[in-house]
């Protein structure tokens, strides 16, 4: 199991320099007019962890495993997209597929990066996009309607599920986001929503891309996309696409550097998949043996089982018990042996909930 973050935005906003920077890989095209990107771009980027290069410093493996964030990058959006304007919405069913939604939005002042509305206004350039992707949504599940009307025919279940595509309709119909809907939580529609996968339903990550000088004074600009993340209970990260473009072509010392010289603590990478795991109520535990160190990616509360499952669906059908180490405590006595012979070393049962940093062995048997 890994992240999956979907990049929407505007056209011309900085969605591809920011994908380039984040993915530290020049293959999505970046150019100063709209609708630069015309196929969605797709980079597996490992999820920066200082407990695992830790672990592997100890350790000293064969292998370093990280955990991975997938990023999808697709061609900017506008103003009547679901209708066939620009590009259209041909791109969303790849952000469909995605986890989590990174919504750029350009809170910078440019004269030389032309905007598609020709003025800079993070609100209204949010508005069209979240707009969008409603209409997306509600045209996903009108294509869908006249078979679910037919299903109904055959029994009172589909007839549930007729009632609930109807009511999620017109609430799409209001102008509403799918996540929004207060019947959300009832199983009915929850099986509605898993088979569709609202695009609207998933959480949204605001990014304020920002001139680099905005980076210690924000401005005004960014204060009103604070305030639209504030309402809508979402979060927000404020990013320089272009500092972050730069910062991709330097050595970690360099970059460490860079940021310091900005008076930046992370980078946008850090910034972005802290929030994703954030939002998404994830957590990394780590394996560590000669052969590899590897973080793998849990929600939080799994129990021993489920966590072991990423690993190989064996682990979970015949596990047997874990033996758990906290991050620190492996840190402070360096090896499993001392950890063992120090008795921190932990025989966990089927109940035991993994927790974030756990070192942990499996034993199972089918």
């Amino acid at each position: 199991m890994s992240l999956s973050i979907g990049i929407v935005g505007l056209p011309n906003v900085g969605k591809s320099t920011l994908f380039n920077a984040l993915t530290r890989a020049q293959n999505a095209q970046a150019a100063n007019y709209p609708f630069c990107t015309i196929e969605p771009n797709k980079a597996v980027v490992p999820v920066p962890d200082s407990r695992l290069d830790a672990l592997a410093a100890l350790v000293s493996p064969q292998k370093v495993t990280p955990a991975t964030v997938e990023f999808t990058d697709i061609a900017g959006l506008v103003k009547g997209a679901s209708q066939g304007e620009g590009l259209g919405n041909k791109f969303l069913a790849n952000i469909r597929e995605t986890q989590a939604i990174l919504h750029v939005v350009r809170c910078f002042v440019d004269d030389d990066v032309v905007h598609v509305h020709g003025a800079i206004d993070p609100l209204e350039d949010v508005n069209v996009i979240e707009t969008e992707l409603i209409l997306a949504d509600a045209q996903a599940l009108e294509n869908r309607m006249d078979r679910l009307r037919k299903q109904a025919k055959a029994g009172k279940e589909h007839q549930a599920r007729l009632a609930c595509a109807e009511r999620l309709l017109a609430h799409l119909m209001e102008g509403k986001p799918a996540a929004s809907l207060p019947e959300r939580d009832q199983d009915a529609f929850v099986e509605l929503y898993d088979e569709m996968r609202p695009i609207t339903d998933k959480p949204v990550i605001y990014c304020a891309n920002v001139s680099e000088d905005q980076l210690a004074e924000p401005g005004p600009l960014v204060a009103a996309l604070a305030g639209h993340a504030q309402a809508r209970d979402a979060r927000m990260v404020v990013v320089s696409a272009r500092m972050e473009e730069e910062l991709a072509a330097l050595s970690d010392e360099e970059r460490a550097e860079f940021l310091t010289s900005y008076g930046v603590e992370s980078s946008g990478l850090d910034q972005v998949i802290r929030t994703g795991y954030q939002v998404l109520g994830l957590v990394s535990y780590f394996t560590a043996g000669p052969k590899e160190v590897r973080a793998w990616t849990i929600h939080d509360g799994d129990k021993a089982p489920r966590a072991a499952a990423v690993i190989h669906t064996d682990f979970e059908r015949g596990f047997i018990r874990a033996e758990v180490i906290s991050y620190g405590d492996y840190v402070t006595h360096k090896t499993e042996a001392a950890c063992r012979s120090a008795g921190v070393l932990r025989q966990e049962g089927k109940e035991y909930v993994v927790k974030d940093g756990d070192v942990v062995h499996f034993l199972f048997n089918v």
